[in-house]
């Protein structure tokens, strides 16, 4: 499991890699929280997640719900694994399926 920010001029992107579960939470938050504060558009990189669990679905549902009353963009990028797909899927989250799996 790893949770990176990568930041630049054009935005930040949020690298998930592995799996992404309770166990990172904290984590996940902190740096959500960072990338929503810089006011930059959020990009959430899925390339490398192998699994979400129902903590960081409902953790990317937030950040997106702040970005969306923020003002700020706030996007999926990469391709789902079919884990990952089915995990959002089952919790009712197809617009983020869909957003990530054509980025």
């Amino acid at each position: 499991m790893a949770i990176t920010l990568d930041e630049s001029e054009l935005g930040n992107v949020v690298v998930l890699e592995g799996a992404i579960d309770i166990s990172s939470a904290t984590e996940l938050k902190a740096i959500l929280l960072t990338a929503l504060d810089s006011g930059e558009e959020v990009s959430i990189s899925l390339n490398a997640a192998t699994y979400l669990d129902v903590t960081a679905v409902q953790l990317l549902w937030a950040a997106e719900q702040q970005a969306r009353r923020s003002g700020a963009i706030f996007r999926f990028s990469g391709h789902l694994s079919d884990l990952v797909s089915a995990t959002l899927a089952n919790a009712g989250f197809s617009s983020f399926q869909a957003s990530a799996n054509v980025a």
